[in-house]
């Protein structure tokens, strides 16, 4: 990934900038990331906090429980629905399908993997964690 980065939203309301490199690129197969994605998992850049700008436009939250018991805050486009990012005591995780260039990203791990679509192959050499770590 480039530094910065820059991403955003489906409709192109929301602009965001990424000012440091992320620390890891999760592949989650819980429940709740693939209903988030409408796929089989959801992508998440673990960045720090203060290197997340907002460019453009308006984020709105809602808050969820999550599979580990936890909760985490996501922020959506109020416009087109797309998730920008989910925030919790861990720190923050950006989605990752929302960078303008995704093409050299490479999951670093899989965690739910108790959860993951039966013909989903996961390539050799990568961790993986039944649960979320």
């Amino acid at each position: 990934m480039k530094n910065p980065a820059e991403g955003g939203c489906q409709c192109g309301a929301v602009r965001y900038r990424l000012e440091a490199e992320a620390r890891k690129l999760a592949a989650c197969h819980c429940r709740d990331c693939q209903r988030q994605s409408g796929s089989a998992f959801g992508l998440s850049l673990d960045v720090p906090e203060a290197a997340f700008r907002l460019l453009s436009g308006e984020l709105r939250t809602f808050t969820v429980l999550c599979d580990s018991g936890r909760s985490k805050e996501c922020a959506f486009c109020g416009t087109c629905g797309t998730r920008i990012y989910h925030a919790g005591e861990w720190g923050l995780s950006v989605k990752a399908g929302t960078l303008d260039d995704t093409a050299g990203l490479r999951p670093d791990a899989h965690y739910w993997t108790k959860r993951k679509q039966p013909w989903v192959q996961i390539p050799d050499g990568v961790p993986c964690f039944t649960d979320d770590g």
